[in-house]
């Protein structure tokens, strides 16, 4: 502790540098060509999902609405750390400033409350939907659906604001390497040269709360869900109403275990392999998967989808 006291007062780190994947060119430019297909992939579908339920009436419902805040959060987040890391296998120059470390770090953890929180109100939205079908429309109306989806926003902001707060007090000196390709809440309080301990406990006690409360908030509605599909008579019944809950539930299980096993888990079991694994599993892995999910389990969607491109095939021949 005092040591570290002493290095602090030594130099203050006015920008950090990103290791990445490799020093090897070959791999960086691989890196490169591989995140920027996953990229384009992450902002295609999402972007996909948002214009097909904006210019499909039939899906302008609450459970579209919340895939569609889902979607565009999935394109900030996705955002945020690919187009750097992509720049810096690119042109080799792995320095990112003070300031741009910051606005990282709280537009990640921004992004992962609010994939959180829309996660969490898309299972009440799939539990009223099932449960109390004919009330669906007067208890999740416009307006409920709005302030339920800016709360999520709000919450998120605020908690982003915090861990970023606290993060940045921290004092940095000599080194100054993070071990990650964007800027990481866990590899920062590593490379600290003060006491994290404070940090470290306040990570875990929100990221146990929030994520005691969404889990244990979407398996009670599940419970209820599934009280509910057992009753039905027929299998094909049973098998309808499943597959407009399997996307979420599959959605749902792939963020948060990747994100509690990337913020949560112990020192022994941080490595740089691991850290770097961990970190894609969270921060790429969602926003490419969800829409693919979404797209593939839902044919709602994939009906929107093919009525708006035999729209364009009409207009084009039309032309022609």
């Amino acid at each position: 502790m005092i040591e570290r006291t002493r290095m602090a007062n030594k130099s203050t780190v006015t920008e950090f540098l990103l290791m990445g994947f490799s020093d090897n060119r070959d791999v960086q430019f691989l890196h490169f060509v591989m995140f920027l297909f996953i990229y384009l992939v992450a902002l295609a579908g999402n972007l996909l999902i948002v214009f097909v339920v904006i210019l499909n009436h039939h899906l302008h419902t609450p459970m579209y609405f919340f895939l569609v805040n889902l979607s565009l959060t999935d394109i900030c987040y996705i955002t945020t750390t690919i187009p750097k890391s992509m720049a810096v296998s690119l042109t080799d120059n792995k320095m990112i400033t003070f300031p741009g470390c910051v606005a990282q770090v709280f537009l990640v953890i921004a992004c992962v409350g609010s994939e959180v929180s829309l996660l969490t109100i898309m299972a009440y939205d799939r539990y009223v939907a099932i449960c109390h079908p004919l009330r669906y429309s007067l208890i999740l109306n416009r307006d409920v659906c709005s302030q339920m989806a800016v709360a999520s926003w709000i919450t998120s902001l605020i908690h982003a604001f915090l861990q970023a707060t606290i993060t940045f007090q921290l004092h940095f000196c000599g080194l100054n390497i993070i071990g990650q390709f964007f800027c990481d809440v866990p590899q920062l309080q590593k490379i600290s040269c003060t006491d994290t301990k404070f940090n470290q406990i306040f990570m875990w006690i929100v990221g146990f709360i929030a994520s005691s409360f969404c889990t244990g908030f979407v398996f009670a509605s599940y419970g209820y869900i599934f009280s509910v599909i057992l009753k039905i008579p027929s299998i094909q019944g049973r098998y309808k109403t499943f597959s407009t809950c399997s996307p979420h539930l599959t959605v749902y299980s792939l963020f948060i275990i990747t994100s509690m096993f990337s913020y949560l888990r112990p020192q022994t079991l941080s490595s740089p392999t691991i850290d770097l694994l961990s970190a894609v599993l969270y921060a790429v892995l969602p926003p490419v998967l969800n829409p693919i999910i979404y797209s593939f389990r839902n044919k709602d969607i994939q009906e929107a989808v093919w009525k708006i491109m035999s729209k364009i095939k009409k207009g084009s021949s039309k032309s022609d």
